[in-house]
């Protein structure tokens, strides 16, 4: 009922060194079944965000894929089947912000998923876990003293988990401004200030403080402003070398990140959180996911006659020698 198109070649068809799961959803959170079933498949497919009709078929075979990529407020409802993944190299964002429920309403307690962060380091080992205190904004109750105090009795908690920290500050993107009324962004002094006492708190507890998309002038107050998911940071996860020579730029212009190609789907992550920039609306949301079928092989609801399924053409970029932990 569908058409198959044969790979495409060149780079913006090859993935581009890992599948990531996080950028538009939280699979971990909320899909993790889905997930273990495309792995027990083989293979996973993804709509094309701005093409709908548009099918991208990835093989889900780790000698392709040099990495699973996963970003997740709740790492918890993976970690008893981590054992069917275990032939993957993994990385590991796990964002724990110190934010009420008025904010992110459906996030678990913070207590909670510090635990499950500690379990998933067990498993994977500190390389293969960051942790992220993003966004960072400024209210008369989330103050830049509260950030401070906040992040040190967090950084006391995952001391020994986690070598890494990646802060941003809070983006107004258009669905942030119509769903967090009021949120300002942050002042350059405040940045510079809390840059300094996160670098000073992570210095103590053995956590590196790093931005993404932040600009450069962080730099200067020792935060590592080169990304988040850098070859460098995916090399010491997963021990492997990665041969880039094939990829002819970055995937952003403002970061080295290595952004594999993304599985997840818009308006789907049940975490409601108002300044999230991957959801239109909540009753989207919900709509979205009274759709999704754990034993389909798309995230939310089944292939069309109309889609048109593009194999995607993947290319190991490990060149087999081993990386050794700095």
């Amino acid at each position: 009922a569908y058409e198959i198109m044969p790979s495409l070649v060149g780079s913006e068809m090859c993935i581009r060194d890992s599948l990531n799961t996080g950028c538009r959803t939280d699979i971990p959170a909320y899909y993790s079944e889905w997930f273990y079933n495309r792995i027990k498949e083989g293979y996973v497919l993804a709509r094309n965000p701005y093409y709908p009709n548009q099918v991208m078929k990835y093989s889900l075979d780790s000698r392709v894929v040099d990495c699973l990529c996963f970003c997740t407020k709740n790492p918890e409802p993976m970690l008893s089947r981590m054992e069917e993944i275990r032939q993957f190299k993994q990385f590991w964002h796990v964002t724990i912000t110190p934010y009420g429920k008025e904010v992110e309403p459906y996030v678990p307690d913070k207590e909670r998923v510090m635990e499950a962060f500690k379990r998933l380091a067990a498993i994977v080992g500190v390389n293969a876990v960051g942790w992220r205190y993003d966004p960072i904004f400024i209210t008369d109750k989330y103050s830049l003293d509260f950030h401070v105090d906040a992040f040190r009795k967090m950084a006391e908690n995952l001391a020994g988990y986690t070598q890494t920290c990646v802060i941003s500050f809070i983006d107004l993107y258009a669905k942030t401004r119509r769903n967090f009324s009021g949120i300002r962004e942050v002042p350059r002094a405040d940045q510079i200030t809390i840059a300094r006492e996160f670098v000073e708190i992570g210095r103590k507890y053995g956590i590196t403080i790093r931005s993404c998309c932040e600009g450069a002038f962080l730099e200067e107050y020792g935060v590592d402003v080169s990304g988040c998911m850098t070859k460098q940071v995916l090399e010491k996860a997963t021990g492997a070398s990665l041969d880039l020579a094939k990829i002819k730029k970055p995937a952003r212009e403002e970061c080295n990140c290595l952004l594999g190609n993304d599985i997840g789907m818009y308006n789907t992550c049940g975490h409601g959180c108002l300044y999230c920039y991957a959801n239109y609306n909540r009753k989207t949301v919900e709509q979205n996911m009274r759709f999704h079928n754990p034993q389909s092989p798309l995230l939310v609801g089944e292939l069309l006659e109309e889609d048109v399924i593009k194999e995607v053409k993947q290319v190991s970029f490990c060149s087999g020698q081993m990386t050794l932990p700095l």
